[in-house]
């Protein structure tokens, strides 16, 4: 749901913790799908790895987390999502890329999580209702 009904995004998040979660959201998206190829020796396994990894974070969001539509699922689900996500970005780009490129993933990975330790803790809470005067 937009927003969980209520139209803003979540106060918890910043241009710092949106713009990381973006960066290996991408890195999934490339280096995943690279990866799952080389390891199955088809690039077939292209197509599928990169359905699941593009429709997972764009269909399961948390109520006001973002200014998204989805299947709105509890906080902790979208966190185990975004972990997740970080998990391929970070293995694949070590089997894939080089250790310089590899290097920098796991550096915008820890920048991700740090940035976003508010915004992890609500919703670890389950991503309660966002007071009026905290939009």
């Amino acid at each position: 749901m937009s927003g969980g009904g209520q139209g803003h995004p979540s106060p918890y998040d910043n241009v710092v913790s949106s713009a990381t979660r973006f960066l290996v959201e991408l890195v999934a998206w490339v280096a995943g799908p690279w990866a799952a190829a080389d390891l199955t020796g088809t690039w077939l396994a292209v197509i599928p790895v990169l359905i699941g990894l593009v429709a997972l974070p764009a269909t399961f969001n948390a109520a006001g987390d973002k200014n998204t539509t989805g299947i709105t699922t509890p906080g902790p689900i979208r966190i185990a999502i975004e972990v997740f996500l970080l998990v391929v970005a970070i293995v694949s780009a070590w089997a894939v890329w080089p250790t310089w490129a590899a290097v920098g993933v796991v550096v915008v990975g820890v920048a991700m999580l740090v940035s976003g330790v508010k915004r992890y803790r609500w919703l670890a809470q389950g991503a309660p209702p966002v007071p009026k005067g905290k939009r």
